[in-house]
Parts: structure tokens; C-alpha cells; sequence
């Protein structure tokens, strides 16, 4: 990459690569005595400048003479920017404007400059600001450059330059005489390497970094982003609001950005932000008094804004306003919005600065009229808090109102706003001796909005604060109050909290329980499932359920208590099918689908997990496009800003259904992100449950080399887990990583301390006829036949009882595996295509292809080394489609054992076999050569300083690699004898 003026307080010049390329150019051919003229062209803010402070600083460097200026705005001296430029008026007489005499004095000047062994350099900057003398040699000269080493190069902005020199600039663009340079906005990947260079650089001077990590200590304050300022996440979000212009990007920095709350605020830092703003403040400063009126009142209504609304609230008529928005317009500091007669600005940073650089009067007049206006056209109350948001010092009982309405409706699209509305009108609220049932509802919901925006630590402590006092509620806010203290606990992962606070309050409720428990239900039965204890809650959340649905009182429901409803029944349906029952849940579960689809996306976000939920019941299932759906609509709604809490559910849940459904790159992406959303929101379990999705990932995607690395991942997530779902998820994929990676005792030992015991109580049942057959699997691997059958049958019988198409399918391979150790290569070969075949109709290629592999030898056993062979074909296309790296070098070395084989069984002269011990490590080598020779395990261990069970587990993994059953197999195949003699 070019750079050039590297340092510097603006940082490195970076992502300029083709403009610098382009300018180095023009060098290289002033140096064989070309001249040319060059165009840098484009918005406020984009590197014009830089790009001519490059241009120039490597030009000196070549020994170019350079004459250098800046237009002036409002510069009433004519020919400005060339007396400035040439440092002493040019001719005999400094007041000449006789402009044949100054074009022969410049021309000379230039002609002067061209004269040097090097050549020379004109640069004028800011060329559109010039006055109209100057701009009319500037277009004169560009019609008429001299031949010779001379470069004449002007930066200007095309939307403010006058039509004469613009036209200048646009026939020799066309034909060929201008090299026009237009800086494109920077992409992500340079905003994040200049925030990456800010972070490093905090202190230095000109730096605009503003602590991006510290907290607030109100509600109604902002909530700075957690996200360190070099974060990939922050660097995108900031290139989206920036715009990809250097200068937005500065400011913003500047200004203490927060993307949780652009593009309604700034930043937190007015002071930082005006200070690194000056250039835009010098473009509204040299407004005319009606056009920068016109600004104020426009920075007030907000983008997109009409011409009448300004001249409504600015008290003047609509010819003056006309007047001043086009004044605006040649500045561009506004822009027209397509051709529906409404207006907005060039960025809404400018807005903002527009909008800070106020008076006060003038702000409250304005934003006081504004509400008036809006209010008698009947908008929604989140329009009208934006402007209340300004009045609550001079009317805090209209501004309270408004601000506690306009919170309810923005708190699913940006929950950090509704946090500071909210606070704000709890600091304006009247207080007496004793908390109002107003406050208390204001607090609630304020809770609410801190859970949804991440910040669950002060949402803990507000609803802890509404129930300091609780004896003044009414029950059903005391049960809000309860049900969003145990929310809080349950996000924290303090379970232990979350279900005492729930059950402090369930206790005092009669029986049965009344609908209006359904929130306070919906978060005991929802912490039950985290804690891996649900069938402890299902009486309770069912009870709940049936209050909830009795005729006639659904219609009589506020849209909160829907939602509340509806998350009860999605509760109900979801616990279900984690506890296996699927004849109850398949009716149930239509019928929550219904109801979630039918909510609007501002009722469904009120309770965030209620969309990840549904689609888990749907994944637990087998219904992967329906929990895709929900997935995704959950995942839109906390990207467009909304509740944060669901977010790292949504996207685990994204990542299981695309690593099942083979999109395993996808899979590891969607569980990266979790992670990050995790770390963001302070939610320890949901962090150690994306390392475990994105190990069931990297166990596919990674070279059997990296087993390693991957396993020791799986067993962090693992060991971070706290005990419950989350716990039992990450052990099962740790057991999955151990069973492919050919650690059966690991494997083993995975699942019945993770499950807590052979029962296996503590996962999830619905996942048990696959957990049983890994448990088969394993046990055959580790020598323990009988152990091996056993879990076989019951995994069975758990497949029969569930009836889902996936899970039978794990319990026929494994039973295939069992009549391939016993040599019964037929019926083996028929369990292993009935397993591929219910993996391929279940949408679920890796677990196709990996059967296939695996049942390659009873294939050739039962069918031939043809159907065989066919079989490793199979999996090694689906393999590579799917990105499946181990998978494929499972496959190809099977293919090399059927090759050798074949090569075997039909050699009957002398010739080289091919080397089938390359597939073993060392370790593996030395035990098999050992059992060639005689030894049993004991005597092998005892040799080798080990114990039996590891050369055991050696054993099933050689008998794996090498696709053989038996130590008798074993032998024959490594001596090539016929008859090796018994085992």
C-alpha cells in the first residue's frame, strides 16, 4: 500500500491506493517533461486536501518547484488565490485586474516554474471558494496550459464550483486534457485500520479519541458502547454512520459516537465534537442570517424536513424560506430528498453540528413549536418525545408524558433511547415520601429498556429498586416488578436469584394461578430450562397456560399481557420439546406459530427471547426453515437496534441450523458473532455456548492435524459452562469432537459426567436416542461389547418414543456399526443406507457423507468394492461442496484401503503394496505392530507403560483408520499373510 505523509495528527493516509497511484503518475511524467492539469474532485471531507499535501510533499521530495493556495470564501480581492499563490503580485503593477495583463503574468510565473530542471507545480485548493476573477483564469488556464514540466491541479467540490470553470474542468476531463481524481468514501476494513491506529495512539496530540468503555452512572444518561473502539463491529458500524467520509469519521470519534443511539444524537461529547468540527462550523458560520435561520429551524424538524414545516416554526413566510433553502442548496449544506418537495442534509452529522451550534432561545422556541405542530396533526408519541426530550425544563409535565409514550414506542427499535427518555422523565416526575404506581411503572419499563439495550447490570439494580418498597403496589406491578427482577438474575446467569425472586412471588399468588402470573410464569419455567430442570416448572407454566387462555379475556388484553400470553404458550410448547413430548408438542407448537407470526414486531420484541424460543421448539422438532424464520426475524429486530438480550440466541441458533444443514463456514460466522454479542452484554453461558457451536463447526471444517486445537476449545467451552442447557450443550459437543477425533473413552467420559450419570438426566431428551448411540459407538471403540449393545437398544427405544426422522437415524448408524464388528457386513450395509438416507431427507449432508464413510467397508463387505467405492465418491463430492475437510481425508483414506484391498486380494506375482501405515501416527504404529505380533492389550500396556483402557482406545481408532474389525483383520492386512493364525 502507498502512503505518503504517513504520520501526522490525522493519521496514515490509507485507502487512497489508486488516487496515489494515479498522482505518482502525473510525477512520473512531469520527470520526462510532461506537463498536465489535475482534477481532485468530490464532497466535504473526502481527502481532497490530504491528497494534495501528498502530491505536494512528494514533489518536493523530486526537487519540483511548488506554488501552493488555499481559496478564501468571500475573498472581495480579485485574483486571490493566485496572489497568494504566487507569493508577490506578478507584473509591473500589484492593482492591475486587467485580465489579458494577469493571465500574460501568470502564464509567465508558471512558465518560470516550468523552468526548473524538475519542473513545477500550481496547486490550488478549495478552488470553488474563489472569487469569480479567479475562477475565470483558473477555467482559462485549464482550456490553455502551457506545454512543459507543469502541473496545474485544483481540488474543489463540483456541487459549489461556478459553471465556468466547471465546464472547463468537464470538457478536459472528456477529452483527455484534465486527469480527473474523484476519492471514493473509504471502505470498512480502512475505518477500522485508522480506529485501530487512534486506539494505539490514545493521547498523542490531534488524536480524536474519545474512551469509548466508560459507564454512566443514570439511566437517563447515554450508555456508552461497550465495544472497544478497533472492534470489527464498531468499525462497521462507524463506516455506515461515517459514510466512508474521513472527516465524519473524525468527528464522530471526536464526539464520543455511540451506535446504539445514532442517528437521533451525535455523540456524548459536545465539546469534542465541535472542537474537531470546525470546518463544518466555518460552512455554517458563512450563511447568510436567513439561510442559517432557515438551518437552525431545519436541524430542529430532523431529515427529511418540508419547506412549510420551516416556515411554520420559524415564523416566517414561505417565499423567505424558499429563498433561504436555496441558498442552502448552492452551499450544500442541504440537499433536495428525490422530487417529493422535502429537503434533508448533505450528512446528519451536519445537522447535529447545525443543531448544537444553536442558541438556546432559539432552540426551545423552535422545538416547543415543532411539538405543538405535530401534536395537533396527531403523529406518534416518539416523534413528539424527540422534541419534549428539549422542553422538560420549562414544562416537565407535558415533556413526561410525552417522553414515557414516545419510550414505550421506540423501545423495539432503539431501547437505548427509550433508557434515555425514560430516565430523563423519572428525573422530572414529581416525588413525594413514597414511590407513585406511575414511577414504579416508569421504572419497569426503564428496566426493561436496559435489558433490551444490553446494560443488564443497571437493569437488575432498577427493578431491585422498585421492590425496595413494594407494600404501595398493586399486584399486578409488584408481579411485573418480581418477573423483571428474575429476568435481570436469569440474563446475569445468577440463576440461583432469578428462581428465588420468582418464587417469592409465586408463593403469595392463589391457585390456581391468575392470567396475570403469565410474565412472571413465562421467566420461572424459561430460568428452569437454562438450569437444565424444566420438568420442575412444566405443572406450573401449563396451569398458567390454561388461566391465560379462558374465553372472553383475551380480548379484554393490553398488548404487554399478549405478550405475555403468547410467551407463556411458546413456553409451554418449547418445554415440551426439550423434554421429548412430542405428541403434545406438535399441536401446541402450531398454534404458538400462529400467534408469534400474528404479533407486530413492536409487541414481539417486548419479551426478546420469545422469537429465539419458538424457533428453538421448531429446531428441537426437525422444522429447520420454520426456526430459520424466526431466527431471523429475531436476529432483524436486534439489529435494527432492538432488544440485545435475544441476540446471541438467535444467532446460536442460525449457526446449529446452517452448521446441520452443511453451511459450515456460515455456522462458524453466525458463532463468532454470538460470541461478540455475548462479551457485549456481560452473558458468560451464552459466551461459552458459541465456542461450542463453533466447535460442532471446526471439527469439520479442520484437518484431522488440527484435532488438537479443536478439542482443547470444546473442552474451555465445556469447562466455562455453567451447570444447566448451555452446560449439557457444550458437553455434548466436546463428547461429538472426542468420538470423531477418536477419543472414545474421551467420549465417554464427556457425556455421563455432562448428562450426570448413565440416565444422562441433565441433557436434553430430545437428544437422546443421538447421545445414546455416540455412548454405543464409544463403548464398542473401548472393547465392551456388551455396554456397546446396550446403549444400542436404548437408544432405540428413545428413537421410537420420539419418532423424530434425524435422531433415528443417529441410532441406526451406530447400530450399523455394531454388525460390522461382528462381521455382519449385510445387515450392516442395510442400517447404513437406511442412516444415509434418513441424515439426506432430514437436510443433514455432513452426517450423509461421514455414514457413508464409515459404512465404505461393509459396503464392499456386502455389495463389492464398486458399491463401495461408489459409496466414498458419494461422500467425498458432498465433502468438498460442503467444505467438509475432514470428512474428505476420512474418506480418501478409506478409498486408499479399499485400493489396497483390491490390491491384495488380486496380486499373485511379486509387487510392491502401497504403504497403508501412513495413516497411523507413531503411537498407533508401534501398538499395531506389537498386536501383529501376539501381544494383547495387557502385555502391550504393560510394555509400553500404559494403561489397557488407552491401548484400547488406540486399537478402535487403528481399526478405524485402517478399516478392519478385528485383530485378526489387523494382522492379515499389515503381514499380508493368508492365515495369520487366532486371535
Amino acid at each position: 500500500m502507498f502512503v505518503a505523509a504517513s504520520q501526522g495528527p490525522e493519521g496514515p493516509l490509507v485507502g487512497r491506493d489508486t488516487e496515489t497511484r494515479r498522482l505518482v503518475g502525473v510525477l512520473e511524467e512531469l520527470g520526462s517533461g510532461r506537463g498536465s492539469v489535475v482534477e481532485i474532485a468530490g464532497d466535504p471531507g473526502i481527502g481532497k486536501t490530504r491528497l494534495m499535501n501528498m502530491l505536494a510533499e512528494v514533489a518536493r521530495q523530486r526537487g519540483v518547484q511548488v506554488a501552493r493556495a488555499h481559496a478564501i470564501r468571500g475573498s472581495t480581492v480579485a485574483y486571490q488565490v493566485f496572489r497568494e499563490a504566487t507569493g508577490d503580485w506578478p507584473g509591473p503593477d500589484q492593482s492591475t485586474t486587467d485580465d489579458e495583463a494577469v493571465f500574460r503574468a501568470i502564464r509567465a510565473r508558471m512558465a518560470d516554474l516550468a523552468a526548473d530542471s524538475s519542473g513545477g507545480m500550481l496547486l490550488l485548493d478549495d478552488i470553488h471558494l474563489c472569487d469569480e476573477a479567479s475562477a475565470q483564469l483558473a477555467a482559462r488556464l485549464v482550456r490553455t496550459l502551457a506545454p512543459g514540466p507543469l502541473v496545474l491541479a485544483l481540488a474543489h467540490q463540483p456541487r459549489r464550483t461556478g459553471s465556468v470553470l466547471l465546464e472547463a474542468l468537464e470538457h478536459g476531463s472528456r477529452t483527455g486534457r484534465v486527469i480527473r481524481i474523484e476519492p471514493q468514501p473509504l471502505d470498512a476494513e480502512t475505518v477500522a485500520m485508522l480506529l485501530d491506529h487512534w486506539h494505539t495512539s490514545e493521547g498523542s496530540a490531534g488524536v480524536p479519541y474519545t474512551d469509548p468503555t466508560r459507564r454512566h452512572a443514570t439511566p437517563a444518561s447515554d450508555s456508552a458502547s461497550r465495544r472497544p473502539l478497533n472492534s470489527p463491529e464498531f468499525a462497521e458500524q462507524l463506516h455506515a454512520a461515517s459514510g466512508g467520509n474521513p472527516r465524519h469519521l473524525r468527528v464522530l470519534v471526536a464526539g464520543g459516537w455511540e451506535p446504539e443511539h445514532w442517528p437521533d444524537r451525535p455523540g456524548s461529547d459536545a465539546d469534542g465534537l465541535l472542537r474537531e468540527a470546525v470546518a463544518m462550523t466555518a460552512e455554517l458560520d458563512a450563511l447568510t442570517p436567513d439561510a442559517s435561520a432557515a438551518a437552525q429551524t431545519a436541524a430542529v424538524l430532523g431529515d427529511p424536513f418540508r419547506p412549510e414545516d420551516v416556515a411554520e416554526i420559524s415564523g416566517h413566510d414561505l417565499d423567505q424560506i424558499l429563498d433561504a433553502l436555496s441558498d442552502l442548496v448552492r452551499a450544500d449544506v442541504v440537499r433536495p430528498v428525490a422530487s417529493n418537495g422535502r429537503f434533508a442534509f448533505r450528512h446528519p452529522l451536519l445537522r447535529h453540528i447545525a443543531h448544537e451550534r444553536a442558541a438556546i432561545s432559539v432552540l426551545l422556541t423552535a422545538h416547543q413549536r415543532a411539538l405543538d405542530l405535530f401534536a395537533a396533526r396527531g403523529v406518534p408519541a416518539v416523534q413528539l418525545a424527540r422534541h419534549a426530550e428539549y422542553l422538560v425544563g420549562t414544562d416537565a409535565s407535558v415533556a413526561v408524558n410525552l417522553l414515557a409514550r414516545g419510550a414505550t414506542e421506540v423501545l423495539p427499535d432503539a431501547p437505548a433511547t427509550a433508557v434515555r427518555w425514560l430516565g430523563l422523565a423519572l428525573e422530572n416526575l414529581p416525588s413525594g415520601d413514597r414511590p407513585t404506581a406511575e414511577r414504579a411503572t416508569l421504572m419497569l419499563e426503564c428496566s426493561r429498556a436496559l435489558s433490551a439495550s444490553g446494560r443488564l447490570e443497571a437493569a437488575r439494580t432498577m427493578a431491585h429498586e422498585v421492590l425496595r418498597d413494594h407494600t404501595y403496589l398493586a399486584e399486578h406491578l409488584r408481579l411485573k416488578a418480581y418477573a423483571a427482577r428474575a429476568a435481570a438474575e436469569r440474563q446475569l446467569g445468577r440463576f440461583a436469584e432469578a428462581e428465588a425472586s420468582a418464587r417469592t412471588a409465586l408463593h403469595t399468588l392463589p391457585r390456581p394461578l391468575p392470567a396475570a402470573a403469565a410474565e412472571l410464569a413465562f421467566e420461572y419455567g424459561f430460568l428452569h430450562v437454562f438450569r437444565g430442570t424444566y420438568r420442575e416448572a412444566r405443572a406450573l407454566v401449563r396451569e398458567v397456560v390454561s388461566a391465560a387462555t379462558t374465553g372472553g379475556e383475551a380480548s379484554t388484553r393490553g398488548e404487554g399481557d399478549a405478550v405475555s400470553v403468547a410467551s407463556v404458550r411458546v413456553l409451554s410448547a418449547f418445554g415440551d420439546s426439550y423434554l421429548g413430548d412430542t405428541a403434545a408438542v406438535m399441536p401446541a407448537l402450531l398454534d404458538s406459530a400462529q400467534l408469534v407470526d400474528g404479533l407486530p414486531d413492536s409487541a414481539a420484541a417486548r419479551t426478546p427471547e420469545l422469537l429465539a424460543m419458538l424457533g428453538c421448539t421448531e429446531l428441537f422438532t426437525e422444522q429447520y426453515s420454520a426456526a430459520s424464520r424466526h431466527f431471523r426475524r429475531g436476529l432483524a429486530l436486534a439489529q435494527a437496534g432492538g432488544p440485545q438480550q435475544a441476540l446471541a440466541h438467535c444467532l446460536l441458533g442460525l449457526s446449529y441450523i446452517d452448521q446441520e444443514a452443511g453451511r459450515l463456514s456460515q455456522a462458524e460466522q453466525w458463532a463468532l458473532e454470538a460470541e461478540r454479542a455475548a462479551h457485549a452484554t456481560g452473558a458468560d453461558d451464552a459466551i461459552s455456548m458459541s465456542k461450542a457451536m463453533r466447535v460442532g463447526a471446526m471439527v469439520w471444517t479442520r484437518s484431522q492435524h488440527d484435532s488438537a486445537a479443536v478439542v482443547a476449545l470444546a473442552e474451555e467451552s465445556a469447562r466455562t459452562a455453567q451447570p444447566g442447557w448451555w452446560a449439557g450443550s457444550a458437553a455434548m459437543q466436546l463428547a461429538m469432537v472426542r468420538l470423531i477425533g477418536g477419543d472414545a473413552p474421551g467420549c465417554t467420559e464427556a457425556l455421563l459426567e455432562g448428562g450426570g450419570g448413565e440416565d444422562l438426566h441433565l441433557f436434553q431428551p430430545n437428544f437422546h436416542p443421538m447421545l445414546l448411540a455416540m455412548l454405543s459407538t464409544a463403548a464398542l471403540f473401548t472393547g465392551d461389547a456388551d455396554a456397546a449393545q446396550r446403549w444400542a437398544r436404548d437408544g432405540d427405544s428413545a428413537a421410537e418414543r420420539l419418532g423424530l426422522a434425524v435422531q433415528r437415524a443417529h441410532v441406526d448408524r451406530a447400530q450399523a456399526i455394531l454388525h460390522m464388528a461382528e462381521g455382519e457386513h449385510a445387515m450392516a450395509a442395510k442400517l447404513f443406507e437406511r442412516a444415509a438416507h434418513g441424515f439426506r431427507r432430514g437436510g443433514r449432508p455432513i452426517h450423509h457423507a461421514w455414514t457413508l464413510v464409515v459404512g465404505a467397508h461393509s459396503a464392499e463387505g456386502a455389495h463389492g468394492s464398486a458399491t463401495a467405492a461408489n459409496w466414498l465418491a458419494s461422500a467425498m463430492n458432498l465433502a468438498d461442496v460442503h467444505g467438509a475437510v475432514r470428512v474428505r481425508e476420512e474418506a480418501a483414506a478409506a478409498k486408499s484401503l479399499l485400493a489396497a484391498s483390491a490390491t491384495f486380494d488380486n496380486t499373485v506375482t511379486e509387487s510392491p503394496r502401497p504403504d497403508i501405515t501412513a495413516l497411523l501416527t507413531g503411537r498407533e504404529r508401534q501398538i499395531a505392530d506389537l498386536v501383529t505380533a501376539g501381544k494383547r492389550s495387557r502385555d502391550v500396556a504393560e510394555q509400553l507403560f500404559l494403561s489397557k483402557r488407552t491401548v484400547d482406545a488406540h486399537l478402535a481408532r487403528i481399526y478405524h483408520k485402517l478399516n478392519v474389525s478385528s485383530r485378526t483383520a489387523l494382522t492379515r492386512l499389515l503381514l499380508g499373510a493368508d492365515d495369520a493364525g487366532s486371535e
